[in-house]
């Protein structure tokens, strides 16, 4: 809608996206540090967790856009002699490498933050607080990009017509605000882990709360947009197949939880059952 603002009548340009992923990045930490105090976490520890896991997102997401695009990459690599500059080689790589995807930066903030909790034990009690702060910091970047113009919705008699957006197809025609409906749906999941956070509810295992919760409903969002360019795989978006393969991982986790939980109790059932000189027997 407004992808640039000028800032007090300088001339200089800013962009709403990276503004309002900023506000985002203000606004997730503020509320992980909050909530650490309340735990009696410390928060400086808390803050080197959110550092080191946002090299990971910033990699991951980066990776996966290229990942997408790989019709790109593979037009690159047919005409490498035509790279023949340290200028022309930046350009490619940032052509490349330039956008991001969500999911790749979610994996690649679960990842790292995983790898920091194993190393170091003093962690494993940030994941749950940096799971929650997640739909809070992706609120405010669905917001970037409404403002922005990107990840446009279909082509619907509700919505907003865009004039100005950077990329060109999206203009001209009333579009659903597929990136208003995501923002109110990111702010509800916030508010669901915050709950169960408070509570102490499912400790250690908000993440797969989070991630059943988010696949499930950006499957559904996907069906709305109208950016198709982000790649379509037998009928489905790439984020859609995404969402599936969280789903079916979750399906195949709960599985397991659940039988490992239902042998534990039928063993201990077994043994409250067996003749006390048998349980008195040497093995």
């Amino acid at each position: 809608m407004f992808p640039y603002f000028t800032l007090l009548g300088l001339g200089r340009e800013l962009g709403l996206y990276p503004l309002m992923v900023l506000c985002g990045i203000f606004s997730s930490g503020i509320y992980a540090c909050f909530t650490a105090a309340k735990y009696n976490y410390d928060y400086t520890d808390l803050i080197s967790f959110l550092l080191v896991a946002s090299i990971g997102v910033i990699i991951g997401s980066h990776l996966l856009y290229a990942v997408v695009n790989y019709e790109t990459v593979i037009y690159f690599i047919n005409n490498i002699k035509k790279i023949n500059s340290l200028e022309r080689l930046l350009n490619v790589l940032n052509y490349i490498f330039g956008g991001s995807v969500f999911y790749g930066g979610l994996f690649g903030g679960i990842i790292t933050g995983f790898i920091m909790t194993k190393r170091n034990n003093k962690y494993s009690g940030f994941f749950d607080i940096g799971v929650t702060s997640i739909p809070l910091f992706h609120f405010f970047g669905r917001i970037g990009c409404f403002l922005g113009g990107c990840c446009y919705g279909i082509e619907s008699h509700i919505g907003f017509i865009y004039t100005r957006n950077p990329i060109i197809q999206a203009n001209g025609v009333k579009r659903f605000p597929i990136q208003i409906l995501e923002a109110v749906f990111n702010i509800g999941v916030f508010l669901l882990l915050d709950q169960l956070l408070r509570h102490n509810k499912f400790k250690n295992k908000l993440l797969y709360i989070y991630l059943a919760v988010y696949s499930t409903g950006r499957f559904i969002i996907e069906f709305f947009r109208g950016d198709t360019y982000r790649g379509i795989w037998f009928s489905f978006s790439t984020s859609q197949i995404i969402s599936i393969y969280i789903i079916f991982v979750l399906i195949i986790r709960f599985c397991y939880e659940y039988k490992k939980a239902h042998n534990l109790k039928q063993s201990i059932q077994n043994r409250s059952f067996m003749p006390e000189e048998a349980k008195l027997r040497p093995v």
